[in-house]
């Protein structure tokens, strides 16, 4: 499903909503959604932890209007979890305490992949709201001074590089002051290549305090484990991607995956997945079809990366007549995303500001 399908009725009625001040200050902010595939040095075995390797997706993003308003207000689409309103009321709060902007403003929330689930939606909001509220205000202000202004970005940077540009991203780990992740290479992920997404809605990621309590629960991470990691990265994951030679690319991805994901498992139940019916479809895969299979962060979204759109959803067809995909599972098949996050100064809207 393209990442530019058509809102829902409801949707397209809150963007009118916001888009009704005048002139070209209300805006709409489209940030992409992203996987989490894997840290290369959870532990920091030579003094750096958590640089990540990243992909931002199509199919899923966060979407955020803007304008001015009698009071500050918090409007959020049906189907989006209540607490996502909260998280944006807190990022407002914070942005105007913070700046001295405290002009009152309507903060839409129009769309939102499942909160906790894989996708880096909590980053992509705050980067969303953080994003429109300094282009309102005329404020320069970049990515990484709003993650950090909204606390976002303590491990991992490819929610922010993400952001800004898309694509497969590599980064560093954050800096030993606690500031962003560095960058270290970005490259267009296959446009050919599909990405299926397996989700189950009935649970939720680790996150937050949870989250923090797992990470210092966890053995250290063996140096043996991280050094494999980066050699996966660096001979058959990056080469893989640049040469569109998919093979190494998903053997190195799998590799990946598996190494972290024993590593985490018993704080998810003794698996690699969070959720065992997402686990069943990506294995069923795996052990048919070359694929990138594993789990987005703490999950429960799994993933099976596939080097064509008909491999993509054979591989779901076949899944399904299997009946090894639960009922309640959500499949999606999206490619990857080579452009970060849009911008668009509004007065009126007719169709999807990502069109």
């Amino acid at each position: 499903m393209s990442s530019h399908a058509a809102l829902s009725r409801q949707s397209r009625e809150m963007i009118r909503q916001v888009t009704r001040s005048p002139g070209p200050d209300a805006l709409v902010v489209d940030a992409p959604a992203r996987l989490h595939l894997g840290f290369m040095d959870p532990s920091g075995s030579l003094g750096r932890k958590y640089a990540s390797l990243g992909l931002v997706i199509d199919g899923l993003s966060t979407r955020v209007g803007i304008t001015a308003a009698p009071c500050n207000e918090v409007v959020v689409a049906d189907g989006i979890d209540a607490g996502e309103g909260e998280r944006l009321r807190r990022h407002l709060a914070t942005l105007q305490a913070r700046t001295g902007r405290a002009l009152p403003l309507r903060v839409t929330l129009l769309r939102a992949p499942p909160a906790h689930s894989g996708f880096g939606s909590g980053t992509q909001l705050a980067l969303a709201i953080g994003h429109a509220f300094a282009r309102y205000h005329r404020l320069d202000m970049g990515s990484a001074d709003i993650a950090g202004l909204l606390g976002r970005g303590e491990r991992s940077g490819v929610g922010i590089a993400g952001f800004d540009r898309g694509g497969l991203l590599l980064d560093c780990g954050p800096g030993a002051a606690g500031s962003a992740a560095p960058l270290i290479t970005r490259i267009e992920f296959p446009a050919a290549w599909r990405i299926v997404l397996v989700m189950d809605e009935r649970t939720n990621g680790l996150s937050g305090c949870a989250e923090r309590e797992a990470m210092a629960t966890l053995p250290p991470f063996p140096r043996e484990r991280a050094a494999d990691i980066c050699h996966q990265v660096l001979m058959r994951v990056l080469p893989g991607a640049i040469e569109r030679d998919f093979v190494p690319f998903a053997e190195g991805v799998s590799a990946i995956q598996r190494l972290v994901g024993s590593h985490f498992a018993p704080a998810q139940g003794g698996s690699m997945y969070t959720s065992p019916a997402v686990e069943r479809v990506i294995e069923w895969i795996a052990a048919r079809q070359a694929a990138a299979v594993g789990q987005s962060s703490w999950g429960p979204t799994g993933f099976a990366i596939l080097p064509a759109i008909d491999a993509a959803e054979q591989a779901v067809s076949a899944a399904r007549d299997a009946g090894v995909v639960d009922p309640a599972l959500r499949i999606l098949v999206v490619g990857g995303r080579n452009r970060g996050a849009q911008i668009d100064a509004v007065t009126d809207f007719q169709a999807d500001p990502g069109d």
